[in-house]
């Protein structure tokens, strides 16, 4: 199933319908259940993720080491050992550490919900979770505000972030297993992200590039490609091809913090309007060269977005319509070049 954005204002189909009251605490379910006397010998985790599928064990292992498990009513470890009928609470949720993030009448444009997902389409400009120096004002403000019991599940089941001057798709997570799953999904790269990217620079044909992303050894701000950093993968596609810039297609296999901006960057093309990794347009006329250099942020859209439903385990697939601002730039370089369009 293919799910077009249709283009709604505040008043439209997909504006939020605020809940009566919007809470500001989280409210945090809880497990209890009894080791059985067959799991004699095993480690806490172990059984843990034996007797709880629906959760990874590296979640388990993260809720035991965040004291937020209790073996007959004691604080435990991943390594302790089990011998049978003892007494498990878990709180998967810390209630006290998320209730500064309150619910805010943000509107949202929904592309897709049901029971178990949210589908976003966030505009540039938007900060996805709260954090340095952005409390308030997010994405994940916004999730609680629309829909409340997301309290319930960890970062308000955001699984995946988009810089705050990215626009485009964004899933969420409306329950733990939900969450847990797409998790596992995007650890074994088969969700499906594919991004518009405007480029600094002439490419001419399709690549990859594989390189490791991390935190920049100096500028702290910063991600970089470095030996410590993480596996990254980003491939990319020419879509049109002007003097001066390229479109392209980007293609995430992995999905690190700035990763299409630091490993275009590396190739030598960076993205236009890019203020943290960006350059100078070069060899291009000069209209189209300040059009490019004025652009406020990255030029970066999540375009489409495709994943098996946890519950279903139906493929489905989202695309998202370029947004006003990107548009306009490329019909500025449209009318100051004759493109090749791409086969």
């Amino acid at each position: 199933m293919t799910n077009s954005i249709k283009n709604k204002d505040a008043a439209g189909d997909y504006s939020v319908k605020p809940p009566a009251q919007a809470r500001n605490e989280l409210t945090a379910p809880v497990i209890e259940l009894t080791i059985p006397s067959d799991y004699a010998g095993l480690r806490l985790d172990q059984a843990l993720a034996k007797l709880l599928p629906d959760w990874s064990r590296s979640r388990l292992q993260t809720w035991i080491g965040e004291d937020r498990v209790t073996l007959d009513g004691v604080k435990t470890s991943v390594k302790q050992k089990v011998w049978g009928n003892e007494h498990i609470r878990i709180s998967p949720q810390d209630s006290a550490a998320e209730s500064v993030y309150t619910a805010e009448a943000i509107s949202l444009t929904i592309v897709y919900e049901d029971e178990a997902l949210i589908v976003v389409n966030k505009p540039a400009g938007l900060v996805t979770h709260p954090g340095n120096g952005n409390w308030q004002g997010t994405l994940l403000n916004a999730l609680l505000y629309h829909a409340p019991q997301l309290e319930s599940v960890p970062r308000a089941g955001i699984v995946h972030r988009l810089d705050k001057d990215a626009s485009g798709l964004l899933v969420v997570a409306k329950t733990l297993e939900a969450q847990t799953n797409l998790v596992r999904q995007l650890q074994q790269r088969t969700v499906k992200r594919d991004y518009l990217a405007l480029v600094l620079g002439e490419i001419t044909q399709a690549g990859s590039v594989d390189a490791p992303v991390g935190r920049h050894p100096v500028h702290r701000t910063k991600m970089a490609i470095t030996r410590t950093g993480k596996p990254s993968v980003t491939h990319y596609q020419v879509l049109e091809n002007f003097s001066g810039c390229t479109l392209l297609q980007c293609s995430l296999e992995t999905g690190r913090t700035h990763q299409i901006r630091v490993h275009m960057h590396s190739i030598g093309h960076p993205l236009a309007g890019d203020p943290v990794y960006g350059g100078n347009p070069k060899n291009i006329q000069q209209v189209i060269g300040q059009r490019l250099a004025g652009f406020p942020r990255q030029a970066l859209h999540a375009q489409k977005l495709a994943l098996t439903h946890p519950q279903t385990q139906q493929m489905l697939a989202w695309e998202a319509d370029i947004p006003a601002d990107m548009d306009n730039l490329l019909h500025t370089v449209r009318q100051y070049n004759q493109p090749d369009i791409a086969e």
